[in-house]
């Protein structure tokens, strides 16, 4: 297969871990008889810095052309000042309205060798296994914003439509099918009006379109619980975009560290967006201690979602349970013991594929 990836490093530790993902791709282009091509451009602080623009017109080009968009990170204290024209997260939000990415995947899977680096108790996070489908473009993020004359009293609206909810319960009724066949919808319908909406058209998609798929609604509130209690009870889980960035923030500390999780942005039809949940640290950048391991699996989640290639994602996903289990810790997982660097952990993996 010939393929082609934009890069998109971004800001702070951005840079070093996507030079590992790429590594890590060459190596299954090199192993399964691929032709991977790569496009680097800008996104956030550094796209700021450069031309003025957070996404660039030439980023936006690549990132269409592409089959898929691997992205590190962006932000950072240097691009914190309220008063500026424009900050880095802008571009973010602007890849994902160009792509139409409205749905975003974020796995929470505890890796065996790591169970210990969990706060949570061995016996609550053996074998956790969540696939998390969070609808991206509606919701209280891209409601309307009012404030008073006197700026005392600001209101943001939560708005939904059928539509988007249809969308986003189908693609994730799709992947239980695959999974363990079962979805758990997210809400708070006991209070909010839009929650009904997205209860109704939730119970309506599921009932009419999957009947063999095992479904059940959470309360928000209640699902925040049993995450610490019960994590393993649960196969694909869908929410709206404000409960989903909570929830999945919550979820990621299960594993142990931000650094093991990757994440996908999809939509419809086109390239999807890949990339670490974690932000840039910028504290650590340039230091060699940022874990590539979120971003690595990031890769095999564009390798499965956006090639359909899932003997190669398979085989990235062994090589870092295998790394893993031979003991390399980043200094983020490593509790005070022996740890790698962001590139002795690459390389290990690049071994491994």
């Amino acid at each position: 297969m010939n393929a082609r990836f934009t890069l998109l490093p971004g800001d702070g530790i951005g840079p070093e871990i996507v030079t590992q993902g790429r590594l890590v791709l060459d190596a299954v282009a090199s192993r399964f008889d691929h032709t991977f091509t790569y496009d680097t451009q800008l996104i956030g602080g550094i796209a700021i810095d450069e031309t003025g623009d957070p996404l660039p017109a030439a980023t936006i080009a690549s990132a269409k052309e592409s089959h898929a968009i691997i992205l590190g990170a962006v932000g950072g204290p240097r691009w914190d000042d309220p008063t500026a024209k424009t900050r880095p997260e802008v571009g973010l939000l602007g890849i994902r309205k160009e792509l139409n990415l409205f749905a975003n995947l974020r796995p929470v899977r505890t890796q065996p060798a790591l169970l210990d680096a969990s706060p949570l108790k061995r016996e609550l996070i053996e074998g956790v296994d969540i696939l998390f489908y969070r609808e991206l473009t509606g919701g209280i993020y891209f409601g309307e914003s009012t404030t008073s004359d006197d700026g005392k009293t600001v209101s943001d609206a939560m708005t939904y439509s059928e539509y988007e909810i249809e969308r986003i319960v189908r693609m994730a009724a799709e992947a239980a099918r695959s999974r363990r066949g079962k979805v758990t919808s997210v809400d708070k319908a006991n209070v909010l009006a839009v929650s009904r909406l997205w209860r109704s058209t939730a119970d309506r998609v599921m009932a009419e379109e999957f009947p063999d798929v095992e479904f059940e609604t959470v309360l928000v509130d209640a699902m925040a619980m049993h995450l610490l209690s019960r994590a393993k009870d649960f196969d694909v889980v869908v929410t709206g975009n404000l409960f989903g960035d909570i929830l999945t923030d919550e979820a990621s500390m299960l594993p142990g560290s931000l650094g093991l999780l990757p994440s996908a942005s999809l939509g419809s039809s086109g390239p999807g967006l890949y990339e670490p949940i974690h932000g840039s640290a910028p504290d650590i950048a340039g230091t060699g201690a940022a874990n590539p391991l979120a971003t690595i699996l990031a890769t095999a989640m564009a390798l499965r979602h956006s090639l359909g290639l899932d003997d190669e994602a398979a085989a990235i996903e062994a090589a870092v349970e295998t790394v893993l289990d031979n003991g390399l810790r980043t200094p983020d997982i490593a509790r005070g013991g022996p740890a790698v660097s962001t590139s002795e952990m690459g390389a290990a993996v690049v071994a491994e594929v």
